[in-house]
């Protein structure tokens, strides 16, 4: 531990050094934040390879998406596709609370 934080230390030093000599200020990184995007109903059965309406599926259609979404889910996040893989996560439940209804 003793010696990352005296290799942190000696590269500090060396990067204030370079800042002053060249006259730099260093700044904060600043980015917005991404605002969240509702998607339209019909976009978002497009996008996740849904063709009905999740109201109108019968139990078998519904589990079948349950099915096909688990397994988008589980290859967006094997991928680092984290976004992807929550939204995906986030309509699968959607569709698992509507099995649990019929």
């Amino acid at each position: 531990m003793k010696n990352a934080i005296d290799e942190t230390n000696r590269r500090r030093k060396i990067q204030s050094e370079y800042n002053e000599k060249n006259g730099i200020t260093p700044k904060t990184i600043v980015k917005k934040v991404r605002e969240l995007i509702s998607i339209s109903k019909k976009v978002d059965k497009d996008y996740y390879g849904i063709k009905k309406d999740p109201e109108s599926m019968s139990v078998h259609e519904l589990e079948a998406a349950a099915d096909k979404l688990m397994k988008e889910m589980q290859k967006a996040a094997a991928e680092l596709e984290f976004e992807k893989a929550a939204e995906l996560r986030d309509k699968m439940m959607e569709i698992r609370r509507k099995l649990a209804e019929k």
